[in-house]
């Protein structure tokens, strides 16, 4: 494994440890009028921050509620669907977690926001930047003279934001969006049909093939076997108990082709963030990210070689996230 970090972090070699007050915010937590709390400040922190920084988040969410999302949705919607236990709760101070108009409506706003302070520099387009420095480490590490990317899935592509960048970096690529949730796929279906329009405004004779959207778990995805060259996987995994994100990984294995690649971009345990952020920011974190001890216990790269993977390269694409890169090996699990 290639590990790229810098010297003041924690070697990413070995497991990541939970920080000490992890047991009392949990304890806290537990508490239902606390952790009902909890979620509400967190929620009116990130919108008036939001606010403050130019991001119209009531304004912007409003628009986009206005517009005919329900008749996307119903297009898009697998009814036969069974949702998996660990997605039926709340995420991101929602109650209703990802299966609502609310949270759909509000995720483009939210990544500005919450990105934002990433770099200083970069403002309201540190999501933008985040996105690209996920896929320039994907560029430098992937030999496409070796193993062309003609065909993408993004697994748990939300409402499209990574996507739609996979999509910009990789213009001709066949490109598919998976995703649990039918009210976020109702709105990328709507950016997407922005975007085409807007491209063929400025390209009359594009050819750029449609995204493809499907409603499915990302661990059962209902794609052939060997059909793609690069999953991906954005913000994703400290979304998931630890167990769901190796069923992930084994159907990325099922669906790429021999030698195709697993990018994940994902929060960094060994963050030096993390482990100085202040006890109160800490317990707000913790009251809208359900699973994520789970993922901050995860042996990743470990989990990835059992799921049919070559060891992975692991390199800090921000001061707070990492891109985790594995190459499926030539000989499938069984």
């Amino acid at each position: 494994m290639t590990v790229a970090t810098k010297s003041s972090a924690a070697p990413l070699t070995t497991r990541p440890q939970l920080r000490p007050i992890t047991g009392l915010v949990n304890v806290l937590l537990s508490i239902k009028p606390l952790a009902s709390f909890a979620k509400s400040r967190a929620r009116k922190m990130m919108i008036d921050r939001a606010e403050d920084m130019g991001v119209y988040w009531r304004k912007e969410a409003a628009f986009l509620s206005e517009q005919n999302l329900e008749a996307l949705r119903q297009q898009i919607e697998n009814p036969a669907l069974v949702y998996p236990d660990y997605y039926l709760t709340s995420f991101h101070a929602y109650d209703e977690g990802n299966l609502g108009w609310l949270p759909a409506t509000e995720v483009e706003v939210a990544a500005r926001a919450v990105h934002a302070k990433i770099w200083p520099e970069a403002k309201e387009r540190g999501d933008q930047k985040l996105r690209d420095s996920f896929l320039d480490v994907v560029d430098r590490r992937i030999d496409q003279t070796q193993t062309p990317i003609t065909a993408i899935v993004d697994l748990g592509c939300s409402v499209g934001l990574s996507t739609f960048r996979i999509r910009d970096r990789y213009p001709i690529a066949q490109m598919t969006g998976i995703d649990l949730s039918s009210y976020f796929l109702a709105v990328a279906m709507y950016r997407a049909a922005e975007r085409k329009t807007q491209l063929k405004t400025v390209e009359p004779d594009s050819n750029q093939p449609d995204i493809r959207w499907i409603h499915a778990a990302a661990e059962a995805t209902t794609l052939d076997d060997n059909c793609c060259d690069l999953v991906t996987l954005f913000l994703v995994c400290h979304e998931l108990p630890a167990e769901a994100s190796c069923e992930i990984f084994r159907e990325a294995r099922r669906i790429l082709r021999p030698g195709g690649h697993l990018a994940i971009m994902e929060m960094n345990p060994k963050s030096e963030i993390y482990a100085q952020m202040p006890p109160y920011v800490f317990t707000l974190l913790k009251s809208t990210e359900p699973y994520l001890d789970s993922y901050f216990n995860l042996d990743i790269e470990q989990a990835l070689i059992d799921s049919g993977f070559n060891s992975p390269t692991i390199d800090c694409n921000s001061p707070r996230h990492r891109t985790v890169i594995a190459r499926a090996a030539e000989t499938a699990i069984s």
